[in-house]
């Protein structure tokens, strides 16, 4: 009885860290407690050392590659090694872009190879793919990737499809030796995909703006910032474009150091809250 009591708890002050990611202090205590200092929700990594003026870069991709160019000379200019995470279609439509992006030193990782729906989008705990089948997609999807020269021991980290997944399917993934990571939310960064027929739409200028805002407020120590490497075409204000350079800008000129997930992600225990 105690220990569902303990487990009960624990459940419900994961619910209010998700709904509010960016008031971290659950989190925190949490981890830290165990003498590890990124912040998990469901046994994903959502944030790195919030005592570190740091922020990773992340940039998905499924179905659209429009943005590599203006991303990757985003980059360069700015001296920033970020994480790229790309589905197993995405590659074999795009090996061209993948390996120039692996070329100019970024991570690249998985992002499934179907992208997949992992569990319900109303009841997070419905998982809605089998173990088998979760585990044939990432063969896959890494299958894929050593095709074209990524071994699976250089991509430790995985991004599930639709950043959307719960601890089960974490759970599978550590087994199959690999640590899911999910976006810092609270800051409108992966609203970058949205599309003006869309409830959710956010414009470049208030996805700039929510971040900032965040960053003045709370911080953005430690976060993890996801944006698309390309998205639909009706969506015509590209945040790429229009206001990366922009961010990247004021950010550092806050003192913020973009980081790699590998320098920014410390020792992992293995006890995590919600797990």
């Amino acid at each position: 009885m105690k220990t569902n009591r303990v487990h009960l708890i624990i459940s419900w002050a994961v619910l209010l860290i998700l709904h509010s990611i960016s008031s971290t202090a659950s989190a925190q205590v949490c981890a830290q407690a165990v003498g590890d200092r990124n912040l998990y929700i469901h046994g994903g990594i959502v944030r790195t050392d919030t005592t570190q003026k740091t922020i990773c870069l992340l940039f998905t991709a499924h179905d659209y590659a429009d943005g590599t160019e203006p991303i990757l000379a985003h980059l360069k200019r700015a001296h920033i090694q970020a994480s790229f995470f790309f589905t197993g279609k995405f590659m074999t439509a795009f090996p061209k872009q993948v390996k120039r992006i692996q070329d100019e030193g970024h991570y690249v990782g998985s992002h499934g190879f179907e992208h997949l729906l992992y569990c319900d989008w109303t009841n997070r705990d419905s998982t809605l793919i089998s173990k088998q089948d979760f585990i044939k997609d990432l063969t896959q999807s890494y299958q894929t990737m050593a095709a074209l020269g990524i071994r699976k021991e250089d991509a430790p980290f995985f991004e599930p499809p639709f950043e959307w997944y719960n601890t089960e399917v974490a759970t599978w993934a550590k087994e199959f030796g690999l640590q899911i990571i999910q976006f810092t939310g609270g800051n409108y960064s992966n609203a970058d995909y949205t599309t003006p027929d869309m409830k959710s739409y956010k414009s470049s200028q208030e996805i700039l703006e929510r971040i900032l805002a965040v960053e003045r407020t709370q911080s953005l120590n430690g976060a993890l910032l996801l944006f698309h490497l390309g998205t639909s075409p009706l969506r015509t204000d590209k945040f790429y474009a229009r206001n990366l350079s922009t961010l990247i800008d004021l950010l550092q000129h806050k003192g913020y150091v973009f980081t790699t997930l590998q320098q920014a992600i410390k020792p992992v225990v293995s006890v995590h809250i919600n797990q």
